[in-house]
């Protein structure tokens, strides 16, 4: 009899929704990404805008935003949950000249496919997929 065991590798933690908090967001994450043996890139840069993207306009003070990462058989799932569910992203270009809003056209560049999921009110998720077998990746 030929048993295989699967590995679940999940990875989930409340980080306050403070510019701190989302660069220990992508610290945090990236430490878990090497722990597990994935490529760091692209998954760093999507945690740190979709992290930004919660501390800035999914900020509720006194409620944090959580971060979560899993690995469902060869694509890692990033998810950041915040308490802005009033507050959908929608990816638009900035003016050339503009110093930010460009997070979701990186993220949408990057990861394999990204969206929104609704939570218990007031709860939102943002989500993105990457392909672990990426040539060169």
């Amino acid at each position: 009899m030929n048993q295989e065991t699967a590995v679940i590798r999940n990875f989930s933690v409340l980080l306050s929704p403070t510019p701190r908090g989302a660069r220990l967001a992508r610290l945090l994450a990236t430490e878990q990404l090497r722990e597990w043996g994935l490529p760091l890139h692209p998954a760093e840069h999507i945690v740190a805008e979709l992290a930004v993207n919660a501390a800035t306009h999914g900020r509720v003070p006194g409620r944090d935003f959580r971060l979560t990462l899993y690995v469902v058989a060869d694509t890692l799932r990033i998810e950041v949950t915040d308490t802005r569910g009033d507050r959908l992203p929608r990816v638009e270009l900035p003016a050339p000249d503009a110093e930010s809003g460009r997070g979701l056209v990186l993220v949408d560049a990057l990861a394999d496919s990204w969206g929104v999921a609704p939570g218990l009110p007031p709860r939102k998720t943002v989500w993105a997929e990457i392909g672990l077998d990426r040539s060169g990746g």
